[in-house]
């Protein structure tokens, strides 16, 4: 009977001290989007059975999770983001609407989803959000003021980020596009003069082989791009080996050959001031490319540590030389 009593007292008293005593209730986590994993479950296959409306609860988990925080790993996930408002431009104001609250230093990703949207009246779209936004003004007037480049025009030789937003925009869309500009990438896997080349050429063949291993319409795009004789005679061949390998489910020699190319440039002398690869320890790093894709099929077992925070290189490139 005390217990009773005592728990009948700590409840008056919550009542007495007012509303704000009082636990207000938690909005219910959908169990989909729970962990990054099962996001980037629902990210896999999203294309195959697209859920627009569901992206906002999405956007706020990936928040709640801490996701966003690292710009360089959150590429895959904002990518994805800027995929689904562009193939829902009806739709697409009411979503970010619905994306908010949400804190300040996570707002990056929504502005930079609608930039990459592609939609033809997305500087309007944001405009509508600056006053949701105040703290974010600098990077909101960087895009409508043209200073930051939109996704069809970011150059992929300034680190990995763009290949990953890229990806992300694949799996919303099923779009040609991004994989069109990743296959483009491919010319450099071979460069034997500057490290961030070659190791962006790296990450756009790894990726490629690891995704179309796992999805059979982008390993028939991938066909028909080696038949191309627009292609130059290195992606061209680099298309073949990515092809081969998707079809044989054997990617390991791709990921070797990535490291000892990477680790012979690194020989040969020091790399120009500015190097990104450098400042990440790429040559005793990795490339962990096909971790997002692992991740949401439940494949993990690639023999390698992935870090599963979404991104499918920047996110991974600690990893290439491990065991």
């Amino acid at each position: 009977m005390r217990f009773f009593g005592a728990g009948l007292l700590a409840l008056a008293l919550a009542f007495l001290a007012g509303p704000s005593a009082v636990a207000k209730p938690q909005p219910a986590i959908d169990d989909q989007f729970s962990s990054h994993e099962r996001i980037l479950q629902w990210i896999d296959g999203y294309r195959l059975e697209p859920e627009p409306d569901r992206l906002p609860d999405a956007v706020r988990a990936l928040s709640r999770l801490g996701l966003f925080k690292d710009a360089d790993t959150a590429g895959v996930f904002v990518g994805f983001m800027a995929g689904v408002l562009g193939s829902n431009p009806q739709k697409a104001e009411s979503m970010v609407a619905r994306m908010f609250p949400m804190p300040p230093e996570d707002q990056g990703a929504i502005i930079k989803a609608i930039a990459y949207s592609g939609l033809p009246g997305w500087k309007d779209l944001l405009g509508r959000f600056v006053e949701r936004m105040p703290a974010r003004k600098v990077l909101i007037d960087s895009f409508l003021f043209g200073k930051a480049k939109v996704l069809h025009d970011m150059p992929l030789d300034t680190g990995p980020a763009p290949i990953d937003t890229l990806w992300g925009y694949y799996f919303a869309t099923g779009s040609h596009e991004p994989v069109y500009r990743i296959v483009g990438a491919l010319a450099w896997s071979t460069d034997a003069s500057d490290v961030n080349r070659l190791t962006i050429g790296s990450v756009a063949k790894w990726t490629l082989a690891n995704n179309a291993s796992r999805d059979k319409e982008l390993l028939y795009l991938l066909r028909q791009e080696q038949r191309m004789s627009n292609h130059s005679a290195e992606v061209r061949t680099a298309l073949k080996e990515i092809v081969e390998a998707a079809q044989s489910y054997e990617t390991g020699k791709i990921r070797k050959d990535a490291l000892a190319a990477i680790e012979e440039l690194k020989r040969r002398g020091p790399q120009p001031n500015g190097t990104w690869a450098k400042a990440a320890h790429w040559g005793s790093t990795a490339i962990a490319l096909g971790c997002v894709v692992a991740g949401a099929t439940g494949q993990v077992a690639l023999g390698l540590p992935c870090i599963l925070t979404g991104a499918l290189s920047s996110a991974a490139v600690k990893l290439l030389s491990a065991p």
